[in-house]
């Protein structure tokens, strides 16, 4: 059996790490309150007929609210612009999946 043990004494070198202004509690409620609207708008749709215009009302709100909770909750308009591309390029790839998806079921032909 192994008896090291890892010291708590050591110093951490904090000179490589950017620090932010973390917005303020009421910034948060302000997002969380957007956030809700639009959850409150995309269940709307259930009841509302809007015909066509369903699958591409839904996809730009879930865009805006994936950029909302990835740019604010994540902290991702503090991090490295690689990492926004990271999050685009997921975000690109799983909507075109889906189109593909519709596609295939032959979604977009049915009247």
């Amino acid at each position: 059996m192994s008896t090291d043990t890892v010291p708590t004494d050591v110093a951490v070198d904090d000179s490589n790490v950017d620090d932010h202004d973390h917005p303020s509690d009421s910034k948060y409620f302000q997002i969380a309150l957007i956030l809700g609207v639009l959850t409150a708008l995309e269940v709307a749709t259930y009841y509302v007929d809007i015909g066509p215009a369903l699958i591409p009302t839904l996809m730009v709100m879930m865009v805006a609210k994936f950029f909302i909770v990835a740019a604010w909750f994540m902290h991702l308009r503090f991090d490295n612009s690689l990492f926004t591309k990271f999050f685009v390029g997921g975000l690109i790839l799983a909507v075109a999946v889906y189109v593909i998806a519709l596609s295939a079921f032959e979604f977009w032909s049915k009247g």
